[in-house]
């Protein structure tokens, strides 16, 4: 067996492997995107329990997955829960988006410090601040700069779409929730 490694990250998406398994995925700034198990997480009293929730910043062990991309988990250390998220639905779906768009533009095991980087930032300033239409743009600019797409004479979003496909649907509800009456342009 492998020596575990320990590295930092935020956890991006939870998604359930069997009855007591979970498959998490993070978003590290020396790793890049990274999917471990986390077996036993779904029981009661598994010691992952409050550990392991959508937008946590934590510090974590895995042991090296032999093949594949499926490391496991086998610690982890919440550094910031980022509560604040969870203070209004709009936190939240911009969270959301800002993690999609992360997931859509980064290529797995590949780290892009600039991209992890740019993703605590938007979340950090989501968790203290109520999100606005302003907000949601300048989050698709810098992610488009920091992918070396567009300038000022293209809209982000639009590179962003032309580059990597459709963007998430929920930046469209976040656009009718945040832009004032009338609309906003895309």
């Amino acid at each position: 067996m492998a020596a575990p490694e320990k590295t930092s990250g935020t956890l991006l998406r939870r998604v359930p492997l069997t009855e007591t398994s979970l498959i998490v995925h993070w978003l590290s700034p020396d790793l890049g995107l990274l999917k471990t198990v986390a077996k036993g997480a779904r029981r009661p009293k598994s010691p992952f329990a409050g550990r392991l929730d959508l937008f946590y910043r934590c510090e974590f062990l895995f042991v090296p997955a032999r093949r594949g991309d499926l490391q496991t988990l086998t610690e982890v250390t919440v550094v910031d829960s980022r509560i604040g998220l969870r203070a209004s639905y709009l936190q939240s779906l911009a969270a959301a988006y800002f993690v999609k768009l992360i997931e859509q533009v980064a290529e797995p095991g590949l780290p892009v410090p600039e991209l992890e980087d740019l993703l605590e930032r938007g979340l950090n300033y989501l968790a203290s601040k109520a999100p606005d239409w302003r907000a949601i743009r300048h989050f698709e600019r810098q992610l488009a700069e920091a992918l070396g797409l567009g300038g000022p004479e293209h809209p982000a979003a639009a590179v962003i779409r032309q580059t990597f496909g459709e963007l998430p649907a929920m930046r469209w509800e976040l656009r009718d929730r945040l832009w004032p009456a009338g609309g906003a342009p895309d």
